[in-house]
């Protein structure tokens, strides 16, 4: 079985396969974590994004689903989009959304064959995911993901503080 790390720190500084991106829908960009990994990455992540195929006008990636493109000037070799849902109170298949976004990143690794992961707390800083619940959907999928498929063999959860990583500890344990 796979190994569950928790870090505080800059995921874009992370020398992994990949890092996951907190994206929006257009995956061109956009506040907190994702525009900290475009940036990061540089202007050749934008032409990547822009080269994927829209499932509808505007949209890329949809609410749950994952994408992946190349890492460019980032130390991780790729970057995995996927779009947490906004938190509207837990009735309209938040939860269901939210592991969505942790299967299919995991999903899409295993079929790079790549061997580490990091996530970012997905959907707990604009679209307001109560952190503890999502910390507790974060472990537990990639711990189920884990039990059953030998890619990736390293997950990290990378935090931005150590009260988020409090969230993730409590999990673990």
């Amino acid at each position: 079985m796979g190994e569950i790390e928790i870090q505080v720190g800059d995921i874009t500084k992370l020398a992994v396969d990949a890092i996951v991106n907190a994206a929006n829908q257009r995956m061109l960009g956009g506040g907190g974590v994702d525009g900290a990994i475009h940036r990061a990455a540089g202007r050749q992540l934008v032409e990547a994004c822009k080269q994927v195929d829209e499932v509808r006008p505007g949209v890329r990636c949809p609410t749950g689903q994952a994408r992946i493109t190349p890492g460019f000037n980032l130390p991780a070799k790729f970057v995995i989009h996927t779009v947490g849902p906004v938190w509207s109170g837990g009735g309209r298949g938040e939860a269901e959304r939210l592991a969505g976004c942790y299967q299919n990143a995991l999903q899409l690794a295993a079929e790079h064959e790549l061997t580490t992961i990091a996530f970012p707390a997905i959907s707990t800083g604009v679209y307001r995911y109560p952190k503890d619940q999502a910390a507790e959907i974060a472990v537990l999928t990639t711990r189920k993901w884990l039990k059953y498929h030998s890619l990736p063999q390293r997950v990290i959860f990378c935090c931005f503080s150590e009260a988020d990583a409090d969230f993730y500890h409590n999990q673990s344990t």
